[in-house]
């Protein structure tokens, strides 16, 4: 097999390095992609594991909680994906985006609204110039099971009704079976259909089964062009994890230092309470370092989230929490 070393991507250390990676080389043929992805370093699970629950012990003073839970309010993509959605159900979801508490307008806009492509327009209208990003889910969401070209078209219609942002989801039955220059070659059109649109790769890590596939996955998606990799579609269980987000953390570290340039990670799905949040910020500060601390990136996909969070910000400038019936339902 094929070593790290070909391409110039380990140190004495046996670390990823920070040389420059031959890209266009590792991503010549399907053989080269498998060199290069079963070359990365192994994941240690059980260390992996006992790390994400360190970390997760970890507690922020009360005053910075206030600050911290600001900060994951601007991190959620309100999210709102099911058959039954209206374009009513769509624009409430626009104005809790812009004023989550609207009784009180300190309180930070989300990052993004996530919506299917169809409606895409009625998003971008409710959302005019409030600064919040409309997401759209594309390319076979969930499953990711069809054709290229009903990918692309997928893609190019959503960015052509103004999402700035796309969210597609990985072929894993392709990436399970090795077919890795098919997921590759699918992200890079994606990708290039997506024009000034960020494109964010679902993994959907609970198909995944390993913490080495996820972190070939995560290899995988950076390599052919992903502004972000999301841990999942919010429709599989296990989704969101702070042990797959602490490899995939480390995976966009390692990526800034070899290829230079940086990509963003968002866990989706899960994720529902303030304490939740506040574990995956000390996550991200621990891992991938404080660059990351901020919605250009990193995002919480969890709309239901957003009530928790409110609720502790209330309770901080009252002393009570709010009756449960306070706050709007996603």
């Amino acid at each position: 097999m094929v070593s790290l070393e070909s391409f110039g991507l380990v140190g004495d250390a046996g670390a990823v390095s920070t040389t420059t990676t031959p890209l266009a080389e590792v991503a010549a043929s399907n053989s080269t992609l498998r060199a290069f992805l079963h070359g990365l370093p192994g994941v240690d699970r059980v260390g992996a594991d006992a790390r994400a629950a360190m970390l997760g012990t970890r507690s922020i003073k009360t005053t910075s909680k206030k600050q911290a839970i600001d900060l994951a309010i601007r991190m959620v993509d309100l999210t709102t994906l099911e058959g039954a959605d209206t374009p009513g159900k769509v624009k409430a979801m626009c104005a809790k985006a812009i004023h989550p508490d609207p009784t009180d307008l300190s309180v930070p806009s989300v990052a993004a609204v996530c919506v299917y492509p169809d409606l895409v327009a009625t998003a971008v209208q409710a959302l005019g110039g409030s600064g919040v990003k409309v997401a759209s889910v594309a390319t076979a969401f969930p499953s990711g099971r069809s054709s290229l070209e009903v990918k692309v078209a997928d893609t190019a219609l959503a960015v052509a009704d103004g999402a700035s942002e796309i969210d597609m989801v990985i072929d894993r039955g392709a990436f399970l079976s090795g077919d890795y220059l098919k997921v590759f070659e699918q992200i890079a059109a994606v990708k290039a259909a997506c024009g000034s649109a960020h494109l964010k790769v679902i993994l959907e890590t609970g198909e995944l089964s390993t913490y080495d596939n996820v972190r070939r996955a995560s290899w995988l998606a950076m390599i052919a062009g992903a502004d972000f990799i999301k841990t999942s579609t919010g429709k599989v269980s296990p989704a969101a994890t702070l042990p797959v987000t602490l490899v995939m953390l480390e995976a966009v570290r390692d990526f800034l230092r070899t290829a230079g340039r940086k990509v963003g990670v968002k866990p989706a799905g899960g994720i529902r309470t303030t304490k939740d949040a506040i574990k995956y910020l000390v996550l991200v500060n621990e891992t991938a370092g404080p660059d990351w601390i901020d919605p250009d990136w990193f995002r919480l996909g969890a709309s239901s989230l957003v009530n928790d969070l409110l609720m502790q910000r209330q309770k901080m400038a009252t002393g009570r929490y709010a009756g449960p019936d306070y706050f709007t339902l996603d």
